[in-house]
């Protein structure tokens, strides 16, 4: 790392103790932005990234609830409107145990280069609670999002930031949310969240659109080295809405998508995963992998264990930050691997990241891979303004578009600064540069 700006990043470690999700994230961006500081030396006179380091603001409350059997529960809800330069803050909710102050901050700090790159004219933010919705009745949830959101009303909007989902929270924690502002508020503002359903200002492709862009985009990457999904043996982690789009994505493509995973386990399906009977389980039914095995044909389901275990040509982890790691990745790369295309945030750890790298695995790292979601949020948020509705056909050829794009930029940026080949220098050069000019022309803010 440049001397200048590993000063930059202790101070900004140390600023925000035990936060290593949130360290992880600087690190790995101030690791890519030396040669870009040789070029433009007013971003360190204007300390840019000091400020971008820095949430403009970070809140921080109660979520007072009751069960079914009338207990009170408490959890904390947060929201980290963390840079506003290009437009509103934009980013999902996440509802899960594990979510704390850096979980939030790290998927923040990321959102920033991620909205960048989609060229789209929103800012980064992130939110969520440590509640977590698995075996929770209807009720109870959306007692939850009803106390969650009479707080978090404050401080969304059209024009300020604009929440949508993430893991825990899909299209029935968007519509409690959703009522609960309108209840609040006595608008019908259908730009103050995007993920919504499609009768009530949704838009085509949101669901799809994650998981579709992480394979457009390694489809992209395939092309420049005269590759592509046709033909190619492919492992999914994660069995969500991201992890279940892109199994079908690639399908789509050619590929045969062999194995994917939930908490308790992975399934290996040599014929290729039935994209149909896993929405059911996991979408409709809201069950187990372990369902799914017992229901497919000829399926293995192994308890526990890494599904990282199971040989590809190209893998996409589409489940949770740091799931798959240097181990894991030596494995994969040693059985063939071609490419990498990140469906979640952060899911390859920094040695992972390393392995794949030195091997010359083709990677996407996710600021640019997972952008497809955020990307057709702000469609939904353009068809919102205009009170429209656009065919599924036209979105995803807007989608398809702008991840063409993104992969376009990230390679001619790389190449622009001496890493060709390089996504993840790239993506946080592309992404940190717009944002950086932004920021300066709008003054000390």
């Amino acid at each position: 790392m440049d001397a200048r700006l590993e000063a930059i990043r202790d101070t900004v470690l140390a600023r925000n103790p035990g936060e290593a999700e949130f360290h992880q994230a600087v690190t790995e961006v101030f690791e890519s932005l030396g040669p870009v500081h040789d070029r433009h030396p007013e971003f360190l006179e204007g300390a840019v990234l000091e400020r971008l380091c820095e949430p403009e603001r970070q809140i921080i409350f109660r979520v007072p609830w009751t069960d079914d059997a009338g207990r009170v529960q408490i959890n904390r809800g947060f929201r980290v409107e963390f840079n506003s330069a290009l437009g509103p803050y934009k980013g999902g909710l996440r509802f899960h145990p594990s979510v704390y102050l850096g979980i939030v901050k790290f998927l923040g700090f990321e959102q920033i280069f991620k909205n960048a790159l989609t060229g789209m004219p929103i800012g980064g933010g992130k939110g969520g609670s440590d509640f977590d919705p698995r075996g929770r009745s209807d009720a109870e949830i959306m007692r939850f999002c009803q106390s969650f959101m009479t707080e978090l009303y404050r401080h969304i909007g059209e024009y300020t930031d604009v929440p949508a989902g993430d893991i825990g929270v899909g299209g029935r924690e968007i519509g409690y949310l959703f009522g609960q502002y309108k209840r609040i508020t006595n608008r019908y503002e259908s730009g103050v969240l995007t993920g919504k359903g499609i009768s009530w200002g949704g838009s085509l492709v949101r669901p799809e659109a994650t998981g579709f862009g992480t394979v457009i985009f390694t489809e992209e990457m395939l092309k420049t080295r005269g590759a592509s999904f046709d033909g190619r043996r492919v492992v999914v982690s994660g069995s969500g809405n991201v992890a279940i789009n892109a199994i079908a994505k690639a399908q789509s493509l050619g590929a045969t998508v062999v194995a994917c995973s939930d908490s308790s386990g992975y399934v290996v399906d040599e014929a290729g995963i039935d994209v149909g009977l896993l929405r059911q389980i996991k979408e409709v039914e809201r069950g187990r992998l372990k369902d799914y095995a017992v229901r497919g044909t000829h399926v293995a389901y192994v308890e526990g264990g890494s599904v990282w275990d199971v040989d590809a040509a190209v893998a996409l982890p589409c489940a949770t930050q740091n799931e798959l790691g240097g181990d894991a990745a030596a494995r994969l790369v040693r059985n063939g691997l071609l490419a990498v295309g990140e469906g979640a945030n952060m899911p390859s750890t920094r040695e992972a990241v390393a392995v794949f790298q030195d091997a010359g695995v083709l990677f996407g790292p996710g600021k640019a891979a997972n952008a497809g979601g955020v990307a057709t949020s702000a469609l939904e948020m353009q068809q919102n303004a205009s009170r429209d509705s656009w065919s599924f056909e036209h979105t995803e050829q807007r989608l398809t578009e702008i991840m063409v794009g993104i992969h376009d930029r990230c390679a001619a940026t790389a190449d622009e600064y001496g890493a060709p080949g390089n996504y993840v220098a790239g993506a946080n050069i592309a992404g940190f540069v717009k944002v950086a000019d932004a920021m300066l022309a709008q003054g000390l803010i």
